[in-house]
C-alpha cells in the first residue's frame, strides 16, 4: 500500500515508495519531503496514484532547465503524461485543446491571440478598474453588518470573477450560475454525473457568448479574437469555446486563494504589515514574495519526455513523465536566503509560482495587479482587519491539494 502522509526523517528510497502529490504537515507548510529531496536527491522518482512512476524536479536551477527544453512536451494526450487523479485523466479524452495543453509551434500561434489582453502594459491599464472592483466590494463587506464575514465567498472569489467577466465580456448577472458550475466541475466530492452536467452547462454557455460576440461585438478579449482570428478561420469556434472556458476558469480560484493566504500570512508579521501601511511602495514586492512563500497553483508545470532526456545526474527515459515542483523550487536555499522566511524586503526574489520559459502563466501581470490592489485596498480600508476565528479553526485545503483556505471569516 503506497503511504501518503509524511514522516520525520525519510529515505530517499522511502519517498521513491510514497504517493505523489505528498502531504503538507499542517496548515500552509510544504511537504517535508520536498527539503529532503533538494538535499539528497534533485531528481527523484516517485509514485502516482495509479503506482506509475514519475520524476519530481526540486531545484530551481534543474526547473527552468526542464521548463524550457523542447523535448519535454506539454501536450496531455502524449502517452505517459502524468495525470494526478483518474478524473484528469478521463477528462483529457476528446476535449479541444487550448494552448496551455500544447508544444510550440501550436502553443505559440493561439497563445499570440490572447496575450495582447494581459501584458503588463495591458493590466496597468486595467488598475483604475480593478481598484473600483476592490472598493465596490467592501463597501458591500462594510453594509453587510454580520461578523463574522467569509472573506472568500464575500470579497476574494468574487473579486477574481469580476476582473475576468470584465475581459471576457461576460455580464456579472450570470456569476452565481457560472461559480456554482465552476465548483461543481472541480469538486472531488460530487459524482462524475455531477461534474458532466455542470461540465456541459459551462460549455453550452459559452458556446452561447461566442455567438452573441460574433453578432454583437463588444471591447473585450473574446470579441477581438472573434474579429481577428474566428472570421479569418485561423481559429474554429470550437477552438474558441474552449479558450474562452480556460480563461474563465484557470486563475481565479487561485487569485481568489492568493488574497486569502495573503490576508492570513500579513496578519501573522504584523511588522511587515505595518511597514505597508506605512509605504504603499512596498505592495509590489510583497505580492511576489507572498507567491513565493506559498505558490498556490503547484502541480501545472507537467511534462512527459519525448526522447531521452538528462537533468543533473538523472536520465529521464522518452515516455516518462515529469513534474516541475515551482513549490519547492520556491523554497531552493541556493537560490533565496533564507527561505522559510516570509519577508517582503527580499533584494532579490526570483520565484517560479508563475512557471518559467514560454508557458509561464499568461496571466500573471494581471494576477500581480489583482493581489496588490486587493491586499491593498483592504488593509487600507479595514485597518482593523482581523481573524474572525482562533488561527487553529481556520479551515484549510486538502493536505495533498494546492495550498488555501476553504473559508476565510474576518471581522474588523
Amino acid at each position: 500500500m503506497l503511504q501518503t502522509r509524511p514522516f520525520a526523517a525519510k529515505s530517499v528510497e522511502q519517498i521513491s515508495q510514497q504517493q505523489f502529490p505528498f502531504a503538507r504537515p499542517h496548515d500552509a507548510e510544504p511537504p517535508s519531503e520536498f527539503a529532503e529531496l533538494r538535499k539528497k536527491c534533485p531528481v527523484a522518482k516517485t509514485k502516482l496514484f495509479d503506482e506509475s512512476d514519475v520524476w519530481l524536479i526540486t531545484k530551481h536551477e534543474d526547473l527552468k532547465e526542464v521548463l524550457t527544453d523542447n523535448r519535454l512536451s506539454k501536450v496531455r494526450t502524449h502517452p505517459g503524461f502524468p495525470e494526478l487523479s483518474p478524473g484528469s485523466k478521463a477528462a483529457i479524452e476528446g476535449r479541444e485543446a487550448t494552448f496551455v495543453d500544447m508544444d510550440p509551434p501550436q502553443h505559440t500561434k493561439f497563445r499570440s491571440m490572447f496575450a495582447p489582453w494581459f501584458t503588463q502594459e495591458h493590466s496597468e491599464k486595467l488598475r483604475p478598474s480593478i481598484r473600483q472592483k476592490v472598493d465596490e466590494l467592501i463597501d458591500g463587506l462594510e453594509r453587510s453588518g454580520s461578523k463574522p464575514v467569509d472573506l472568500q465567498e464575500n470579497f476574494s472569489l468574487p473579486f477574481a470573477f469580476k476582473v475576468i467577466f470584465d475581459l471576457l465580456g461576460i455580464p456579472f448577472k450570470d456569476y452565481k450560475m457560472l461559480s456554482s458550475n465552476i465548483a461543481v466541475r472541480a469538486s472531488a466530492s460530487g459524482t462524475a454525473r455531477q461534474a458532466a452536467a455542470a461540465q456541459e452547462e459551462l460549455t453550452r454557455y459559452m458556446h452561447d457568448l461566442v455567438a452573441e460576440k460574433e453578432r454583437n461585438p463588444q471591447d473585450d478579449v473574446l470579441s477581438d479574437v472573434v474579429k481577428k482570428y474566428l472570421e479569418s478561420g485561423d481559429i474554429t469556434r470550437d477552438q474558441l469555446v474552449a479558450h474562452a472556458f480556460l480563461l474563465l476558469v484557470a486563475g481565479n480560484a487561485t487569485v481568489a486563494g492568493m488574497i486569502n493566504l495573503g490576508v492570513v500570512t500579513l496578519l501573522q508579521h504584523p511588522d511587515q504589515l505595518e511597514a505597508l501601511k506605512a509605504d504603499p511602495g512596498l505592495w509590489p514586492g510583497a505580492v511576489h514574495e507572498l507567491c513565493r512563500y506559498h505558490t498556490a497553483s503547484s502541480f501545472a508545470l507537467r511534462r512527459v519526455a519525448l526522447e531521452d532526456v538528462k537533468v543533473g545526474d538523472k536520465t529521464i527515459r522518452a515516455g516518462e513523465g515529469v513534474i516541475a515542483l515551482n513549490q519547492s523550487a520556491n523554497r531552493d536555499e541556493d537560490v533565496f536566503e533564507d527561505p522559510d522566511r516570509f519577508n517582503i524586503h527580499r533584494s532579490s526574489n526570483p520565484h517560479v509560482a508563475y512557471g518559467y520559459g514560454a508557458h509561464e502563466c499568461v496571466a500573471m501581470a494581471l494576477a500581480l495587479v489583482e493581489l496588490e490592489e486587493a491586499l491593498a485596498g483592504l488593509f487600507r480600508r479595514l485597518p482593523g482587519l482581523k481573524l474572525g476565528v482562533a488561527p487553529g479553526e481556520l479551515k484549510w485545503s486538502k493536505s495533498t491539494g494546492d495550498v488555501g483556505l476553504a473559508e476565510l471569516p474576518v471581522t474588523w
